[in-house]
């Protein structure tokens, strides 16, 4: 990879892990309630699935899932149901005042990493990384070298800004009624972007 198509694909890449979803909606409320330290918990399960996707990217299966529309439009009706009940179950846990004893990590960490799985758009962003960025007449493997270090920095220095951005808003949630707002607020995102990911490949005509 050339160093100008470096600087493409890490301008791609940093736009499409700062777009806000439910990865950064994630991290957020979990800093907020458990602080900076915890959270970091969900941004090593992003870079897990982010390293998984590559791994399957380069071997094409994510090709193949995205080129499958009955496979696609599943994992899209999955990944909304949970997202809806991730939503539904954090408006109504909003008034709740968080938990004052250590949150399981393990819990903390598979929520984020299904949370990150089952994301369509994850499929799509790497889809068009390696569609877009590898260059055929080349090892893919020797290309990977560059695209792996390159995509995951990124990735964390992203996560770890929302994780960043949830503790300071944590800190500064003292009165109970500005805390449930931002928690609710959070909960219907997940829900709306949950509706939206069911219904969109209605909009295409699938």
């Amino acid at each position: 990879m050339s160093f100008d198509g470096w600087i493409i694909f890490a301008s791609f890449w940093a736009l499409f892990v700062t777009t806000p979803g439910p990865n950064a909606v994630n991290c957020i409320s979990v800093a907020m309630a458990y602080g900076l330290r915890m959270s970091l918990i969900c941004v090593a399960a992003i870079l897990t699935q982010a390293s998984l996707f590559l791994a399957v990217s380069a071997f094409g299966i994510t090709a193949l899932i995205a080129a499958s529309p009955a496979a696609f439009i599943g994992l899209k009706w999955v990944g909304a149901g949970f997202l809806i009940y991730l939503g539904i179950r954090g408006w109504r846990m909003a008034a709740q005042p968080a938990a004052a004893e250590v949150p399981d990590p393990q819990r903390l960490y598979l929520r984020a990493f299904m949370i990150a799985t089952i994301n369509p758009k994850s499929v799509a962003g790497y889809l068009a990384a390696f569609s877009q960025f590898i260059q055929p007449d080349l090892p893919v493997m020797s290309q990977m070298w560059v695209i792996v270090p390159t995509a995951l920095a990124l990735t964390s220095l992203s996560y770890v800004g929302y994780c960043a951005l949830g503790a300071g808003l944590g800190r500064t949630a003292l009165n109970a009624v500005l805390n449930t707002t931002l928690r609710r607020i959070m909960a219907v995102f997940f829900i709306i972007y949950g509706i939206l990911l069911g219904t969109s490949h209605f909009s295409k005509g699938t």
